[in-house]
């Protein structure tokens, strides 16, 4: 759970402040007059707020073959389902809404603006639900919120924005639902732990302040971005330790830069149109444990330097154009690795390519020089 801060306030700005709060509750107590003896009936004022969002919640939800919200019913709303209330940490006395949990639950519905009163939530959690629509913009009102998780949905729209806006935000996650259009540049200058976005319908090229994030783990994979790895991903070097590009119509050459990552443990770029060697820079990735080019057209040597990586234990590069397999790396299951090193065009290899194929490429090198991002 999220540590809770708030700013030191005048008495004047905190009755300001109730006073504004108390209009709002009323006006949304008015627009829902069946509950308004429910509403009054709860003298804590943050769990008013709450039972209106949730109510409000409830009344847009269409499906629910689990049954999971039948208890959301009367102003305990700490007894709901999937919520979780905490102290408030200026005053312990008070319980608050501080998560919201409904994974898995296979709800179908929307997300109404009146979540937005739900000001003291740090978590919410609907990742494989049917929840369908757009963010609310109220959303935004979010202030304390540390995880976002509404992966394997049905949202739709262009990328959610809203979700910038959010300054406690650490941890986010897209994945499985159809937003679409380019990613927005201010998402990698936000302070985010963990960035999954793959399996949407995001297109455009990747950012090129890419590198200004601090995350751990980035995945764009299942995406239309095209266009090249911008070198910036250097940038990620003190930090990031996942980073998977699979699918996601990437063309170029992967740039050295990627071999400055020296906390990375999984490198996944499969089934893109990366072309050229592979920087032999990824040889100084002592900690990566796992790296897949396959379905590529990389083409060149294999490094030794990347065969002996101590901590390698998955190598797979099927599916490219490379013609020699330096040392170690023509018999890696003497070094106990799992690697797969199909349709390439490897002598006295079993499952190579053609000739024709193979000499087809031959005959056009890559320059990387001239894929260079930006030139």
């Amino acid at each position: 759970m999220a540590t809770f801060s708030f700013p030191i306030t005048t008495t004047a700005f905190i009755l300001l402040l109730l006073t504004l709060t108390s209009n709002v509750l009323n006006n949304l107590a008015a627009k829902h007059s069946h509950h308004s003896s429910s509403v009054k009936a709860i003298t804590n004022l943050r769990m008013q707020k709450a039972y209106i969002a949730l109510q409000a919640w409830k009344r847009v939800i269409y499906s629910d073959p689990n049954n999971t919200t039948a208890n959301w019913l009367g102003p305990s709303v700490c007894n709901y389902t999937g919520i979780y209330c905490a102290p408030f940490p200026n005053d312990t006395k008070i319980q608050v809404v501080a998560g919201i949990d409904l994974n898995h639950a296979d709800i179908a519905g929307f997300l109404p603006e009146e979540l937005g009163l739900l000001n003291d939530l740090a978590l919410l959690h609907l990742n494989s639900n049917r929840f369908c629509g757009i963010l609310p913009l109220s959303l935004s009102n979010l202030t304390l919120l540390h995880e976002l998780d509404i992966s394997n949905n049905r949202f739709v729209g262009p990328f959610p924005n809203v979700v910038l806006s959010l300054p406690s935000l650490k941890y986010l996650d897209l994945r499985y639902n159809e937003f679409e259009g380019p990613l927005p540049s201010q998402l990698f200058s936000k302070d985010l732990d963990a960035i999954f976005v793959n399996n949407n319908r995001l297109t455009s090229m990747i950012p090129s302040n890419l590198g200004s994030s601090s995350a751990s783990v980035v995945v764009f994979a299942n995406n239309y971005f095209g266009g090249c790895l911008p070198p910036s991903i250097a940038n990620f070097a003190n930090t990031l330790e996942e980073l998977l590009l699979i699918n996601t119509s990437l063309s170029g050459c992967l740039p050295p830069e990627v071999g400055f990552l020296y906390k990375l443990k999984v490198l996944d770029v499969s089934n893109n149109k990366l072309a050229g060697p592979i920087p032999y820079t990824i040889a100084g990735l002592s900690h990566l444990e796992l790296l897949n080019v396959a379905h590529n057209m990389f083409s060149g040597i294999v490094p030794e330097g990347i065969c002996v990586l101590p901590k390698l234990s998955n190598f797979t590069f099927s599916y490219n154009y490379f013609c020699e397999e330096q040392g170690i790396c023509s018999n890696l299951t003497s070094k106990g690795m799992l690697y797969d090193d199909r349709r390439n065009c490897l002598p006295e290899k079993p499952l190579q390519r053609s000739k024709k194929e193979c000499d087809a490429v031959a005959e056009h090198p890559i320059e990387c020089l001239s894929f260079r991002c930006g030139t």
